[in-house]
């Protein structure tokens, strides 16, 4: 099987980037524009990859059945595969509207709300579970970014 990122670990993001890329995320499903485009000027190119990082860390735990009863399944196959494609999807996109920044973020929230929530339940407070999670991976990963209270 070829190392994909259902074999390998992702490397945890930075505090800083998982931040950024949820106030982008967050602030676009608010129809908050305004601050949309702040997160977006403040961050700047860096942005697309940074909501790419956050994309995989959703879509591939979301999709990458292990098995059925402990056996390798079609089901397995297909959830996985579904998973790199739509990752795939976003990063190579060749100029069509997925592949920038408000495309990514805004797949991110329907998929959010159409397979992390209950009948397309809070979306936002769904997002803020992600975030909480996605920091907490970076923090104890990058000790260094803790802050001291």
């Amino acid at each position: 099987m070829p190392e994909n990122t259902v074999t390998t670990p992702l490397a945890p993001m930075e505090p800083e980037d998982v931040a950024d890329a949820f106030n982008y995320i967050r602030a676009l499903q608010a129809g908050d524009i305004d601050t949309a485009c702040a997160v977006a000027n403040d961050t700047g190119p860096e942005l697309r990859r940074l909501l790419l990082d956050v994309a995989a860390r959703i879509f591939i735990p979301v999709t990458a059945v292990d098995d059925c009863d402990g056996e390798p399944c079609a089901h397995s196959f297909l959830a996985a595969a579904l998973g790199r494609l739509l990752l795939e999807v976003l990063s190579h996109a060749d100029g069509a509207c997925l592949a920038f920044s408000p495309g990514i973020a805004q797949t991110i929230i329907r998929f959010t709300e159409n397979i992390l929530t209950e009948d397309h339940g809070d979306v936002a407070d769904v997002l803020c579970q992600l975030e909480a999670a996605g920091l907490k991976q970076a923090m104890e990963a990058h000790p260094a970014h803790r802050t001291t209270a």
